[in-house]
């Protein structure tokens, strides 16, 4: 199977859990970029895509998404599966956890996609998120300033519910 993983990051730790998320795949057939690096022709060809993004300011997409969601939206995601993971601080930013995996979810919702791998929240502690959607998470929260230790056994459970 065809999987793309593609990611916005500033700092490393959105690109070291897309890396952390396709050795868990464990798949040859595994792309993982920066959405700034990606073209529309490659994510055409994808079974799966899985999309990240880290939350910045108060509940915006990274930088790179900036064009990248434009890329995303105008690709064919008719009768893909699509799966969403979001890093944020549910602790200094409480208000706005993981609202970068709620915004690129809206974006492509009406895409014809289908959304895979939504996530309890259970176990956060934030007071608010757009990436909930009827109690769940849009896809795997993960919170690397307050929670690191549990981010391989998230990665891990969330990457076998996938298939």
């Amino acid at each position: 199977m065809k999987v793309g993983i593609y990611y916005g990051s500033t700092t490393g730790v959105t690109e070291s859990i897309a890396n952390d998320i396709a050795a868990a795949l464990n798949n040859p057939e595994t792309v993982v970029k920066s959405i700034a690096q990606a073209d529309k022709e490659e994510i055409d060809e994808q079974e799966l895509l899985i999309l990240g993004s880290s939350t910045w300011g108060c509940g915006e997409l990274q930088d790179d998404w900036e064009s990248g969601i434009e890329l995303i939206k105008n690709a064919n995601l008719a009768g893909k599966r699509v799966a969403l993971f979001g890093v944020g601080d549910q602790n200094g930013w409480s208000d706005t956890f993981v609202d970068a995996m709620g915004l690129i979810y809206a974006a492509i919702a009406d895409s014809g996609a289908t959304f895979i791998g939504s996530w309890p929240a259970d176990g956060y502690d934030f007071v608010e998120s757009k990436s909930i959607i009827d109690g769940k998470f849009v896809g795997l929260a993960l919170d690397e300033t307050n929670q690191a230790a549990d981010t391989a056994t998230r990665i891990s459970t969330w990457v076998a519910s996938l298939n």
